[in-house]
């Protein structure tokens, strides 16, 4: 279930109330006239079965809530009412299945946002995935995917493309080029550093790797994979079920192959440094046109079970 609150004028109160009782799966509606300050109106609270949640705030958007008060909305961990159970059981659909497009936007803008922490994080998953593959060390780049930060903008990336909202596309686009290039850049310095202490070696780099030689070994399995996690990714951002963003963080190789180019670059091998790069434009591609496709198959079928529920 989801909890909302919305602050409303006095002359569009009775429209929400009744756009809300008339929306199959809510419950437990309270009015409290005159009680909001800033701005000025009446406090509306409602709760509302989560596959019924985007039709109401869709309509209460058409209504200029958001324009002239506010809507807020929160989930409900736990709810013991009898009418919230009915109102779950009227509604179609299942809630893990449900697509709130306003929160994923509003998730996706902020994931997506170039920021002095996001730089942060993929410029220290880089450097912690370039001791990995110099180490040949599995554990290092399971560690540097799970810190890599990426994946916050290849979905907003795909939900601009599926929104069709430029602005997010451009404001990911820029976060993903300028964060794997700082981070790339930052990390080859890193490499030079290590390199100086004795601690990496070109002899390390083109030594026989088997835990991590595939992040700079493209090939058809590469993109298959990050098809894959990208479903995934996607499917736990949308539904209630996040857990799999964890699978999703330790099976691309993303992060891991930034880091094999960049240390490849330090080196001057440029074997590496492109098959490194094609490694990691293959999985970005992957991710992004797994993350759109999946959404726009969301949104049909959504759309579907709208059509056969308005149909006589």
């Amino acid at each position: 279930m989801l909890h909302l609150r919305m602050i409303t004028p006095s002359d569009k109160t009775d429209d929400v109330v009744r756009l809300i009782e008339k929306t199959v799966g809510t419950a437990h509606v309270a009015v409290l006239p005159g009680a909001a300050r800033n701005p000025v109106g009446d406090l509306v609270l409602c709760d509302v079965a989560r596959e019924a949640g985007d039709e109401l705030l869709s309509n209460l958007q058409q209504l200029g809530i958001e324009d002239c008060g506010s809507i807020a909305v929160e989930n409900i961990d736990l709810s013991l009412s009898k009418r919230a159970d009915k109102a779950e059981a009227e509604a179609p659909g299942e809630g893990a299945d449900a697509v709130l497009w306003e929160h994923l936007a509003d998730a996706t803008h902020e994931e997506s946002t170039l920021s002095a922490t996001y730089l942060a994080f993929i410029t220290l998953a880089t450097m912690i995935a370039a001791c990995g593959v110099v180490l040949d060390n599995a554990i290092l780049i399971v560690g540097a995917m799970a810190v890599g930060p990426e994946f916050g903008p290849l979905a907003g990336l795909s939900t601009a493309l599926v929104q069709r909202v430029p602005r997010l596309a451009l404001r990911s686009l820029i976060a993903l080029v300028v964060g794997f290039a700082v981070a790339m850049a930052v990390t080859v310095g890193f490499s030079s550093f290590m390199d100086t202490l004795g601690l990496f070696s070109e002899e390390q780099l083109e030594a026989d790797r088997p835990s991590t030689a595939f992040v700079y070994a493209p090939d058809a399995f590469s993109f298959i994979v990050a098809v894959l996690a990208g479903i995934a990714g996607t499917l736990s951002l949308t539904s209630s079920k996040s857990g799999a963003l964890v699978g999703v963080a330790i099976s691309v190789t993303t992060v891991p192959a930034a880091a094999n180019a960049a240390v490849a670059l330090s080196y001057g091998d440029t074997k590496q440094t492109w098959g490194s790069t094609e490694q990691l434009l293959l999985n970005l591609l992957g991710i992004v046109v797994a993350g759109a496709l999946t959404l726009l198959a969301q949104k049909w079928l959504w759309g579907k079970r709208g059509r056969r529920k308005s149909a006589p």
